[in-house]
């Protein structure tokens, strides 16, 4: 049985071509299952009967399932969604006064191995499939209350996509972008590409690719100021180094969406949160026209880190504003249920044993 959750609009038409239906067929199908979120063909009521039951015999709209969902005291909710194998994924809604994002994983686990994220110590299993990604925007527009009859209200709930779950999403390239491309498409969600970001750690020619195939927002993991300090904290960094990340960000903006990329910023205590760290964030960044968001950080069980005090989030923030750069302090959301950022953890069978290996000592870090 074929999961029609794992096509985008392109896709959904080839295999309808390959069932001897119209290309239209196809747009209603992704209309009903994406815009109305339903997934009973019987349901579908301007399809003719002959097509319903043979899509009943042969498809299914399948989202992965849903174990677990948690309400934080701060409205921010959490999901964990089954992929199979003992492999489970988490997915946070964050509702605000004026838009409710829900932030999506890419994969189980991540082969990243980022030093400051529960994500990464998980290790990794693998790639999630596109119904497996998008199907997690499914889920919780219906778990949100969306009544499948009145799709608007979806749209009212969840305005904003980020792929900055568990996993690297450049690192699942094809399955992502197809998962975007149903995002943005108006007979699906209908979402615009600003209010679509994609988080990635730095895989610079998966960078050039998203620009060529699907700009949407980018947001660039770089917390640390340095080669020496990134390539701990953020290992990916000793094959594509700053100055190449920097150089991409700027080929980036050529077809962006927004005219700035976000550079994240967890802020550790002692290790990357100093006045020097904050004029060299300046120094490496100052051909990209950027944000920054600066990320207290969140611990989680057997993390070497600390998060940097307020006053130091405050005074480093200061020297980034007054080089006339817009920088926000994120707010921690969530976690009292372990659903703040750098907090997703799931359930993974890792494939790569990284329990196994040893944690940098906290003190190689420092600068």
């Amino acid at each position: 049985m074929q999961n029609l959750l794992d096509f985008d609009a392109e896709g959904l038409t080839a295999w309808f071509a390959a069932q001897g239906e119209k290309p239209f067929r196809a747009r209603q199908v992704l209309r009903w299952m994406h815009h109305f979120g339903q997934s009973d063909f019987d349901a579908m009521t301007d399809i003719a009967k002959s097509l319903r039951e043979k899509l009943k015999a042969n498809a299914v709209v399948l989202p992965p399932a849903i174990v677990s969902d948690k309400l934080s005291d701060d409205g921010t909710r959490k999901f964990l969604f089954d992929v199979g194998n003992g492999n489970a994924v988490e997915t946070v809604f964050i509702p605000e006064d004026d838009r409710g994002t829900l932030c999506i994983s890419t994969q189980a686990g991540c082969a990243l191995d980022c030093a400051f994220c529960s994500t990464g110590k998980q290790g990794f299993n693998r790639n999630l499939a596109v119904s497996e990604i998008i199907g997690q925007l499914w889920q919780a527009n219906r778990a949100l209350g969306v009544d499948p009859r009145n799709p608007e209200k979806a749209e009212r709930i969840i305005s904003n996509v980020v792929l900055m779950g568990m996993g690297e999403p450049l690192a699942n390239f094809e399955a992502a972008v197809a998962a975007l491309k149903l995002m943005l498409d108006d007979n699906a969600y209908g979402l615009s590409r600003r209010r679509v970001t994609v988080s990635t750690s730095g895989l610079v020619p998966a960078m050039d690719r998203l620009r060529d195939e699907c700009p949407v927002a980018l947001a660039v993991s770089l917390h640390a100021p340095n080669d020496k300090l990134r390539d701990d904290l953020v290992p990916i960094n000793q094959k594509y180094p700053i100055a190449e990340l920097m150089a991409a960000c700027q080929r980036y903006l050529e077809k962006a969406p927004r005219d700035f990329v976000t550079f994240e910023y967890v802020m550790l205590d002692g290790v990357n949160d100093s006045d020097v760290h904050a004029r060299e964030l300046l120094a490496i960044t100052r051909d990209v026209p950027c944000k920054f968001n600066l990320i207290p950080f969140n611990p989680f069980p057997g993390s070497p880190f600390r998060r940097s005090k307020a006053e130091r989030i405050r005074r480093f923030a200061d020297i980034l504003i007054q080089a006339g750069v817009v920088t926000t302090t994120r707010k921690t959301r969530g976690d009292d249920i372990d659903a703040a950022c750098g907090q997703l953890a799931g359930q993974v069978q890792d494939k790569t044993k990284r329990s196994e290996r040893r944690t940098i000592p906290l003190q190689e870090m420092r600068p």
